[in-house]
């Protein structure tokens, strides 16, 4: 599998990655990302900002995720506390049906370490909704330790993982 960052020319094919994750999300009865976000204008922005990466596997893209230096949501948390300052946060992981189960999201996991440690940082953050237990389980089994909950712009809770990186 192969990182890279996201172009342009990529974003028909995240919008439908997208598409297929809230589809996903919604048949589990959670409302996190039910009302069109993120919407191709946030994806666009991403991109636009280097932030915005792809996996591939022969030429097709296997999965999506974002990696940003900090998250103001993170400033505040609740009913717990991080262990690390220093981190990036890892947000808007997609992986297509078909992709799921074959190391896409261990491949996101590692690269998002790598870059944290070439950056000097010494941990990962992540949330994701309370009802996502696909994603909580896969934070868990990737070394992810609940934190406590954080609250997004809109009011939103969220529940919060981290993962040292060193």
């Amino acid at each position: 599998m192969k990182i890279r960052i996201s172009n342009r020319d990529d974003l028909p094919e995240l919008m439908d990655i997208f598409q297929e994750a809230r589809c996903t999300i919604g048949q589990l009865g959670i409302d996190q990302w039910q009302n069109g976000y993120p919407s191709e204008a946030v994806i666009a922005e991403d991109i636009a900002q280097g932030c915005s990466y792809v996996v591939q596997q022969e030429g097709t893209i296997r999965g999506t995720f974002v990696l940003v230096d900090t998250e103001p949501t993170y400033d505040r948390i609740y009913e717990g506390q991080w262990n690390c300052e220093d981190y990036i946060a890892i947000h808007r992981v997609a992986v297509p049906v078909a992709a799921r189960g074959t190391g896409v999201t261990d491949a996101i996991i590692r690269y998002a370490a790598q870059r944290a440690r070439e950056m000097g940082r010494h941990g990962l953050r992540i949330d994701t909704h309370r009802g996502n237990i696909p994603m909580r389980r896969m934070l868990e089994k990737q070394g992810f330790q609940y934190r406590g909950v954080i609250f997004l712009a809109d009011g939103s809770h969220r529940v919060a993982y981290e993962k040292s990186v060193w």
